[in-house]
């Protein structure tokens, strides 16, 4: 069953033959959405971002896709409206928000078949495209300082069991995916975690060991270490440390080791499995004192995320080069013509 929720289009969503468990229209914060619909099972939610306050503004549909499944969503925008060009979409789709469309047809094709980010890809190179030919600004793809030599990023939980594994797990199929199969290799050290993974390339070894198989894998482009509790992390070129910011994570933590966040002062520490909005991080910053490099939310490792190569293009193992040749833009159309 779905729910519709609706405002200015509320008209043309009458219309709408589908199966429908609740209704409401109206003007709503993101929010307001979010408390309304967190607990509540359905199979999609048909949005009228009409009747969403301040809906021109991308913060809205952060706040959405961060409190809400994104992959439930299917927006109804505008027709004709700023909204249905590559550059708005492209930062929707960055958000895992595959699903939009303006016409009823377009809801009943996406009610049947859920987009992937495969699927829009496509409008994501465009509005990189866009950019590039306004400002000279260039389109994410593999740097050349990792074709060039071998990356070694490492990953350090600091809360009890942050999600290291499962992260360089994700980052790990996203760069195979980017780089190839054989370009990229994840090592945990002192575990056996990744043995239940299944996925090439990710080997696990002793600490004394390390060495050795770096040397092994010395001419793939990039390594990721999950380096749990080896204290030597001098071989990485950088660390990352992970913290999962619920709150009896972060209190045993501070029970533990008083004077923990002072140490991460101008290290590259993320937020894993967060559900903290903009401005959550921001007192969090203020309260332990340091600066957080990224806002991980929850992902499902089963599935390509788009965060998951933003993570990458900030961390500099991907960086910005060269402008995509984009044939065809008015494809982003087809999106709407279902």
């Amino acid at each position: 069953m779905n729910v519709i929720v609706a405002n200015e289009q509320q008209n043309a969503l009458s219309n709408l033959d589908v199966d429908i468990i609740k209704s409401i229209s109206g003007s709503f914060d993101a929010l307001e959405i979010v408390e309304m619909f967190k607990s509540f099972f359905y199979n999609k939610m048909i949005l009228d971002v009409t009747s969403l306050k301040n809906y021109r503004d991308l913060r809205t549909y952060d706040i959405l896709a961060k409190g809400l499944d994104p992959d439930k969503f299917i927006l109804l925008l505008p027709e004709g409206s700023e909204l249905c060009t590559p550059n708005f979409l492209g930062h929707l789709i960055s958000m895992g928000i595959y699903n939009f469309t303006t016409n009823l047809n377009g809801i009943k094709y996406l009610l049947k078949k859920t987009n992937t980010l495969q699927d829009v890809e496509h409008i994501r190179r465009m509005a990189n495209a866009e950019l590039s030919a306004e400002t000279g600004a260039t389109v994410t793809t593999v740097s050349s300082s990792v074709k060039s030599g071998t990356t070694i990023l490492g990953f350090r939980n600091v809360t009890e069991q942050a999600g290291a594994t499962t992260l360089i797990y994700m980052l790990k199929k996203e760069l195979a995916i980017l780089l190839g199969q054989n370009n990229v290799v994840a090592i945990e050290i002192g575990k056996n975690d990744f043995a239940f993974l299944n996925e090439k390339n990710m080997v696990s070894c002793r600490d004394v060991d390390i060495k050795s198989t770096l040397q092994k894998y010395s001419n793939t482009s990039v390594i990721l270490v999950d380096l749990n509790a080896c204290r030597d992390d001098s071989f990485c070129g950088d660390v990352i440390y992970i913290l999962e910011p619920s709150t009896i994570k972060l209190n045993k933590l501070v029970k533990r080791n008083r004077i923990v966040f002072s140490k991460l002062i101008n290290h590259k520490v993320i937020l894993n499995k967060s559900l903290l909005l903009n401005t959550d991080v921001f007192d969090f910053e203020s309260e332990a004192g340091i600066k957080v490099f990224y806002n991980m939310p929850p992902l499902d490792e089963r599935k390509r995320n788009a965060i998951i190569n933003d993570f990458l293009s900030k961390l500099g193992v991907l960086s910005r080069s060269g402008p995509a040749t984009v044939s065809g833009a008015s494809k982003i159309f087809g999106l709407f013509r279902r």
